[in-house]
């Protein structure tokens, strides 16, 4: 297959990095020649680090102290950042808004919108002292483009995600601080089970679950030279999902 990025000498952090999309596209940076510092709440961390060639932090996307000084440690061990992926999130219950919970609905909206914009304030900050811009992918959902109507905390941080990332991407893009979303489909990991993996390829036009690989290969070239004109929009991997 012919290679489409080149990160080459490139510093990045990914949150979530120890699973799923997140470990995923860490892997993926590194074949691309990166240097990478999976970030995680999981005391997993280390371990798969050590397994892939990556730097690791134990972090709480939530806390703002913990996510600068997952910045900070970045930059102590690479020398500066290039590249950042916000990919830290959970999906919380299945509840519909006259269900809703205020412990659930904060849960959710603190790891998947607060997280995201704690990552992307301390990354952006760190651009712009180094002058050189940078590239940011934050992990939304096609649940951000259009309704799940049974999670509506899951519905609203990705739809505050993809808002989020067109504030961010147009602020910052005269300094060549690029900002983007991805949206996936239903991602095939081992949180679904197989009854539930054939239910959801249903819901896809393709008849089929993504995978995280092939998200990964997006935001690889989201956050690379070849996306240069490529800021503050989000865009669907979704088998179709979003198109109909």
């Amino acid at each position: 297959m012919t290679q489409i990025a080149d990160l080459t000498g490139k510093k990045a952090i990914v949150t979530g990095g120890a699973s799923g999309i997140g470990l995923a596209t860490a892997q993926e940076f590194i074949a691309l020649g990166a240097e990478v510092m999976i970030a995680d709440y999981s005391p997993e961390v280390e371990k798969v680090a050590a397994v892939i060639g990556a730097k690791a932090f134990r972090v709480d996307v939530t806390k703002d102290e913990e996510v600068k000084a997952m910045v900070e440690a970045a930059v102590e061990q690479f020398g500066e950042v290039n590249i950042a992926v916000a990919s830290a999130g959970l999906g919380g219950d299945n509840l519909p808004i006259d269900e809703e919970t205020v412990a659930n609905w904060s849960k959710v909206i603190d790891v998947d919108f607060t997280g995201v914009m704690l990552t992307d304030r301390y990354v952006v900050e760190q651009f712009r002292k180094q002058g050189k811009g940078g590239a940011i992918v934050n992990l939304a959902s096609m649940f951000g483009l259009c309704a799940v109507p049974n999670n509506v905390a899951y519905s609203a941080s990705k739809g505050g995600v993809v808002n989020l990332t067109r504030a961010a991407g147009t602020m910052y893009a005269a300094e060549n601080i690029r900002v983007n979303a991805v949206c996936p489909g239903v991602i095939k990991t081992p949180l679904i089970d197989e009854e539930n993996r054939r239910i959801y390829a249903e819901l896809h036009p393709a008849k089929r679950l993504g995978e995280p690989e092939e998200v990964a290969k997006l935001i690889a070239f989201l956050v690379s030279d070849d996306a240069q004109f490529i800021t503050g929009t989000a865009i669907s991997i979704d088998g179709g999902y979003t198109a109909v």
